[in-house]
């Protein structure tokens, strides 16, 4: 897995009842965009990631809006 500053991990509920959730990528602390990852939860929460199976990357690039004009 590589990210990028301001990419997204996409958390998904390994179990039932548990909701996916979201992060967006502060810092990559791994090398070449390599874990681990300093990371901010939808609810504010920062904290470091080492993210697991049950992680997609959503790319930055593609949740920016095109440039006008």
């Amino acid at each position: 897995m590589r990210v990028n500053v301001g990419d997204v991990l996409r958390f998904t509920g390994r179990r039932v009842g548990v909701a996916e959730h979201r992060a967006e990528v502060l810092e990559v602390l791994g090398d070449g965009g390599e874990p681990r990852y300093r990371v901010r939860y939808e609810d504010g929460h920062v904290t470091e990631v080492f993210p697991g199976a049950d992680c997609v990357v959503e790319n930055s690039a593609h949740l920016r809006p095109p440039h006008a004009g």
